[in-house]
């Protein structure tokens, strides 16, 4: 998806990379990668940018942190009507309220301590273009009652200033918090949670859609070996290891650990011994529930076996997508040894679960 890049404005000759907002750049790290994957759910949210980028609706979008937050809002930019014009990203925790409110609104020369001349804020500076709120779980209460009254007239006031000021804005905030705990706890205005939410956009956890894992590593791995200059590829026993683990900082963690994994490759290949103690960790210590007896009566141990047979192998298909050689190789057996328990378990009939598509093709999915 290309991008337009919109020129930087700098404040005074300060740095620009200290401030908390950032003008957009197409070739930022995130890019457009962070919503690589063809897993359902994100097919639905690529879906919804489509409808939602041409209209000026405010956009309230969620998730989990480093699950493409702000890239939901540079796509919705960029494929609008104001993708030409500038696109303004604010970090609302960066700052504290007083200083927060300057950034976001301006002042006037004069208005404070310090003020030895009169500055734009944010939302000027998005004029034309769009504002991202980022964080906007964080914003003080006193600063969500101005931001209300933004959205309901369109006119700022800077700090100091005697008259408002227009602007011409499309306003998309994103938060990692549950702003309906938030709202019952009066941390967030409940009038202000629905003047954002016009349009919500939930981003799911990388966990809940595993099939993607694979294709965010080969896509990160092809990045970061044109970024370094080595042709390093991950074998298929790391990928299942990879595949197996929760990603608490989501397709964020991902990007870091390849950028690692490929840095740090002593050889062209990355191997499970090459993976950071905290994932082996983690994947090695999630286990399945302790087998039960299905009838305390029934004491046939050939078919108590065959049951859990069974069990484990439908529990290795549904968390391998189907793809019988990952499913072998979480179940630590070769693949010829699998396929001949599936046969005699399934009577060669063997189920695809929860009519999941294999991850790596239909070749090795068979």
């Amino acid at each position: 998806m290309g991008m337009e890049s919109a020129s930087s404005q700098t404040r005074d000759g300060g740095d620009e990379s200290l401030l908390p907002h950032d003008r957009m750049n197409p070739n930022s790290p995130s890019g457009s990668s962070l919503l690589v994957g063809e897993h359902p759910l994100i097919a639905k949210i690529k879906a919804v940018v489509q409808r939602v980028a041409n209209t000026d609706a405010t956009v309230l979008i969620t998730g989990e942190s480093g699950t493409g937050k702000e890239l939901v809002a540079r796509e919705l930019h960029a494929l609008g009507p104001r993708g030409r014009e500038a696109f303004v990203a604010v970090n609302c925790a960066a700052l504290p309220g007083e200083l927060l409110e300057s950034e976001l609104f301006g002042h006037m020369r004069g208005a404070f301590t310090g003020a030895l001349a009169s500055r734009k804020g944010m939302f000027q500076l998005a004029h034309g273009g769009t504002i991202f709120l980022d964080e906007i779980g964080e914003m003080p209460l006193s600063l969500q009652a101005k931001l209300l009254r933004v959205l309901q007239e369109r006119m700022i006031w800077p700090v100091g200033a005697e008259h408002p000021v227009p602007v011409d804005v499309r306003i998309i905030a994103a938060t990692n918090k549950d702003l309906r705990t938030q709202i019952q706890t009066r941390a967030f205005r409940e009038d202000l949670f629905y003047r954002l939410q016009v349009i919500p956009i939930h981003l799911p956890p990388l966990r809940a859609r595993r099939s993607d894992i694979p294709l965010l590593v080969n896509h990160f791995l092809d990045k970061a070996n044109q970024r370094y200059h080595r042709q390093v590829q991950i074998t298929t026993e790391t990928m299942v290891w990879l595949w197996e683990y929760d990603w608490p900082g989501n397709v964020r963690e991902v990007e870091n650990l390849v950028e690692q994994l490929v840095i740090l490759a002593s050889g062209n290949q990355v191997t499970p011994e090459d993976l950071p103690p905290h994932i082996v960790s983690a994947v090695s210590t999630r286990h399945l529930a302790p087998p039960m007896l299905a009838d305390e009566d029934d004491l046939d141990i050939t078919r108590a076996v065959e049951a859990l047979e069974r069990r484990y192998i439908e529990k290795a298909l549904s968390r391998a997508n189907g793809n019988k050689s990952m499913a072998a190789q979480l179940l630590k057996l070769n693949r010829t040894t699998f396929l001949a328990k599936l046969r005699r378990i399934y009577r060669d009939t063997v189920p695809a679960p929860s009519g999941r598509a294999a991850v790596y093709g239909s070749t090795e999915g068979e």
